[in-house]
């Protein structure tokens, strides 16, 4: 059991769907967090695809918590996952890794649950948690970037969030080099084949032909002086700088809130990026960088503000 600063309002159930697991949590009317779990989402079969495979799944988690927390009545359900998401229409426009397309999640949840829902993405959830709750409260004009082995961002404009219907905030798909590495998405030079914790991986088996376990192996051959790992350490930090002063130059936050592992080292990360997106700027607005507040379950955070806001929808 764990708080966090949700405040007092409806008790909610959360669900953070990923391409193979669910986490999920319900959080009471103290704002308490409670059973949190992580579990498996069963495979589709040909009778049962993959929306059915997960409905039923979040249906079967529904049931656990009010086997185990009898005394906690849920007002709302707040979903995420990865991928395009229409938060309004409550639609999962495209998620490859997933297997959706045009899937109708917030009314799928109500019909199977009995409950008002949400459903958004990940990072907008993420977003959502730093924006109201963490470090971007006190600002009207924010990005929160989501920074992991995907880079996504969650953008505030004048107090409310943009999404363009689902598609504002892919800066992981922005381009920083035109003639760099394919992504996945099919584009070239994207940022997250430079930036994203799986491309400093990739990228040191490139340069040097060794397979190195975990992201901050980079940065500890990189503090040693090894000149791979200094490269692609660098690279990384030049190209989020580069896409950072873009969003600069169009949309002027006041604070970018960067959260993930690599925001989790401190000014080691922070203070380099910070030189760098300000040898960038020129007349524009110089945004605060800042650490996110909230750790691996901002998230399900996120997606408990937009549960509670559901029920008053």
């Amino acid at each position: 059991m764990q708080p966090w600063p949700l405040g007092p309002g409806a008790a909610v159930l959360t669900f953070d769907v990923r391409s193979t697991q669910t986490k999920a949590a319900l959080f009471d009317t103290e704002g308490v967090m409670l059973g949190l779990s992580r579990t498996m989402i069963p495979a589709p079969t040909a009778a049962h695809d993959a929306t059915e495979a997960l409905m039923a799944h979040v249906e079967d988690l529904t049931t656990q918590f009010a086997r185990d927390f009898p005394l906690v009545t849920p007002s709302a359900t707040g979903l995420i996952a990865q991928g395009i998401v229409d938060d309004k229409e409550g639609i999962a426009i495209l998620s490859a890794g997933l297997r959706w397309a045009n899937v109708p999640y917030k009314r799928l949840a109500e019909h199977r649950l009995r409950l008002p829902s949400s459903f958004s993405n990940v990072a907008r959830a993420v977003g959502e948690a730093e924006f109201t709750l963490g470090a971007g409260r006190t600002h009207h004009n924010a990005m929160v970037i989501k920074l992991g082995s995907r880079i996504a961002a969650s953008l505030f404009v004048d107090g409310r969030s943009h999404d363009a219907g689902g598609f504002a905030g892919g800066l992981g798909h922005t381009i920083v080099n035109p003639q760099g590495d394919r992504c996945v998405c099919g584009s070239r030079g994207c940022l997250q084949t430079v930036a994203s914790s799986g491309a400093l991986l990739s990228r040191y088996t490139d340069l040097t032909g060794e397979t190195l376990a975990a992201w901050e192996d980079v940065l500890t051959l990189s503090r040693k002086g090894d000149a791979a790992a200094e490269r692609v350490w660098n690279d990384a930090l030049d190209a989020l700088a580069l896409a950072i002063s873009h969003v600069a130059a169009i949309l002027a936050p006041e604070a970018v809130v960067i959260s993930g592992g690599l925001a989790t080292i401190g000014d080691e990360f922070f203070v380099p990026l910070r030189q760098r997106v300000d040898a960038l700027l020129s007349f524009h607005r110089r945004p605060l960088l800042v650490p996110a507040m909230f750790g691996q379950n901002a998230g399900l955070i996120g997606a408990a503000l937009r549960a509670r806001a559901a029920t008053t929808a």
